[in-house]
């Protein structure tokens, strides 16, 4: 495993996205992606899983310690007090008393300006509730204003990013702050399987398109990635990717894949995205 270290806590770099996942056959699969050795878990408020998540967690018997524990509060419950209530819930459904990382899940809906949620994710981080403070799909303007309005704490910005999506300009200001860039969708809904390209670089490593894609984000300066699976031999599929490197003209024939029009996920209460 690779690990990612922001603010003095080593994140590990490939997660296990947990959408869609829930009842006991959602426990089962995240049991399963705990045995096959992930330590980083991805739910969200969103979701509706996070007592599954919290369940799992804890029949799988791994040390709180050892489950870098992830968490989203919605947009259109960002005032303050919403935040927290929503938050409180979180980590009692998680059966935590703290989370790894907080996150901001998509920009505000509502006129609730971002520096008072912001605020409010400071001090829950103080009082020691959760590690590190970040958000999700946040353009790369307004992720430098998080940033500086947190003086340096945010420590995540996790957006869509894959081969064919461009993300050039959220990595440019997640790096210039010190924080992370951690990767949904990271084969593009599937999109990696069949081309051509990715095919012929899997074939020369023994590894299918999926498993190149997931390299491609390992191989570059702080990024991570959270794929989502319901299938337990994709789920170890995914995670078996630390046996091999691509070359700098593989990286760079993947880079080419990447174009502005990529972006798969686009609901009607996105941000604009320039």
């Amino acid at each position: 495993m690779k690990f990612i270290e922001k603010q003095g806590v080593k994140i590990p770099a490939l997660g296990f996205g947990t959408w869609t996942l829930k009842g006991a056959g959602g426990q089962e699969m995240i049991k399963h992606a705990l045995k096959t050795g992930y330590r980083h878990i991805d739910t969200a408020k969103a979701y509706g899983n996070e007592a599954d998540v919290g369940a799992a967690i804890k029949d799988a018997g791994c040390a709180r310690e050892e489950v870098f524990v992830t968490t989203k509060i919605w947009h259109d419950r960002l005032a303050p007090a919403d935040f927290r209530e929503d938050f409180k819930d979180s980590l009692k459904k998680l059966q935590v008393e703290f989370t790894d990382l907080l996150l901001i899940h998509w920009p505000s809906t509502t006129d609730v300006p971002l520096e008072d949620t912001l605020e409010e994710m400071m001090k829950i981080k103080s009082e020691g509730l959760t590690r590190l403070i970040g958000v999700s799909n946040f353009p790369s303007e307004l992720f430098r204003k998080a940033s500086e309005l947190t003086k340096g704490n945010i420590a995540v910005n996790q957006v869509e990013y894959h081969c064919f999506m461009d993300q050039s300009e959220v990595l440019e200001a997640v790096r210039e702050n010190d924080a992370l860039l951690t990767a949904y969708s990271p084969v593009g809904k599937g999109k990696v399987f069949g081309h051509e390209l990715i095919q012929k670089i899997g074939k020369k490593y023994d590894k299918n398109e999926g498993q190149v894609a997931l390299r491609w984000l390992m191989q570059q300066d702080n990024v991570a990635a959270i794929p989502r699976t319901s299938s337990k031999d994709h789920a170890e599929s995914n995670f078996n990717i630390f046996d091999f490197e691509l070359t700098a003209d593989e990286m760079s024939d993947l880079n080419e894949l990447q174009s502005k029009e990529g972006r798969l996920i686009n609901p009607e209460f996105a941000p604009d995205w320039d």
